[in-house]
């Protein structure tokens, strides 16, 4: 029979009696991050006299955003694990109506076509799809026993979740997001048991298709991949961001140039100093102690976070508190890398650092299911196929 949930069962006890039981630890790191986030955001904006630092029009905005976030995080943890497990293939639902939605109904911004405007804010689909896609995940790989996960016939139902959304997005175009849609799926896929034989094939697919999908990219996306190999070919053009990002990076030295002394952001030659290339201007305010001190406190936080998944009892929990951090992770490295000239420029923010509405919205929901797992690590939920809605 089903289980039925009661008004106090949906937040799984008394709600002050969770909110007790938090992983304070993982919540302070976050708020950490965020801070120097809000610092970052002041430091690279200009007040009306011209000068540096300004809570306008980044870091109040970004404030806020935390401040909610915080509440969806609290009110995502309480509730009860097997409530967000029923949950998982409607939402993925939503998701994928709302990609599909861009496609029609999309607002166009900075050249591509991945928001949707409600009229009282503007939402990236594809950021909740990140989510979403953990959720479906876990759900499925919950239900099918372990034996099965490298069964061919098991495999395809999760492919087709995945690939789907893929391609929404990378038509959109968004080929940063798809990037990350499909490492981080295939992250899942590993935790849950995929057999080393089925990775190392697909791994070798995967570089068998690269000359077939370069055919398919987008004369920018071509661009950038071939200034990454070359930034010296287009210095003013496709080369610019990544040139003036290394020598941001570089002017930092081991101190950096000091708070609010960033010339490389202040002069504006370095572009998207509010998203993608924050870590950069941050880097060369405070140098590579300051940068290496921010990446010590993400590697901490995802410390933190892998110890609340190893410690579930339940499937579902693991996987779903593994997806999220998965998606943490690949966020810092694609970033960090990208303003390195490490990889090429896709537009992929530093999470808790850059300015965005839904990316933060999002990033706090999976850090709520994260600490919902967390709360909910002892509880044992079945392992059998078609769980009730």
């Amino acid at each position: 029979m089903p289980p039925s949930f009661s008004g106090s069962r949906l937040f799984g006890g008394p709600v002050l009696g969770k909110l007790r039981d938090f992983n304070w630890g993982f919540l302070f790191l976050i708020t950490v991050i965020s801070c120097i986030g809000f610092a970052a955001l002041y430091s690279v904006a200009d007040n009306a006299q011209g000068q540096p630092g300004s809570v306008d029009p980044w870091a109040e905005k970004q404030i806020v955003r935390f401040g909610i976030g915080l509440v969806v995080l609290a009110v995502v943890a309480v509730i009860d694990l097997r409530i967000w497990m029923a949950l998982a293939y409607p939402a993925y639902a939503l998701a994928l109506v709302l990609l599909v939605a861009v496609e029609f109904f999309g607002h166009v911004g900075m050249g591509a076509q991945r928001w949707i405007n409600l009229g009282f804010m503007v939402i990236q689909p594809s950021e909740l799809m990140k989510i979403s896609m953990v959720l479906a995940l876990a759900r499925y790989f919950h239900g099918i026993k372990g034996e099965q996960v490298s069964h061919i016939m098991y495999l395809i139902p999760p492919a087709i979740m995945v690939l789907i959304p893929v391609g929404l997005t990378a038509i959109q175009p968004d080929l940063g997001t798809a990037m990350l849609l499909v490492m981080g799926s295939f992250i899942i896929f590993f935790f849950a048991g995929l057999s080393w034989r089925i990775i190392i094939v697909g791994l070798g697919l995967g570089l068998a298709a690269i000359p077939v999908a370069w055919q398919f990219l987008h004369d920018y996306q071509r661009d950038r991949v071939l200034t990454f190999l070359d930034p010296s070919r287009d210095p003013l053009g496709a080369g610019y961001h990544s040139i003036q990002s290394k020598i941001a990076l570089g002017s930092g030295g081991l101190f950096g140039k000091g708070f609010l002394m960033g010339t490389q952001s202040h002069l504006n030659f370095l572009p998207e100093k509010q998203t993608d290339f924050v870590f950069t201007a941050f880097a060369e305010e405070f140098g590579f102690i300051g940068a290496f001190s921010l990446l010590a406190l993400y590697l901490t936080a995802l410390g933190f976070g892998l110890s609340i998944a190893l410690s579930c009892r339940n499937q579902f929990g693991r996987l779903t508190a593994t997806g999220v951090l998965a998606t943490f992770l690949l966020y810092i490295l694609i970033n960090t890398s990208m303003v390195m000239g490490l990889v090429p420029v896709v537009g992929v923010p530093l999470p808790l650092v850059s300015y965005g509405g839904t990316a933060m919205m999002t990033l706090m929901f999976g850090f709520g299911l994260v600490m919902c797992v967390h709360l909910h690590r002892d509880q044992e939920i079945p392992r059998y196929r078609g769980v009730v809605l």
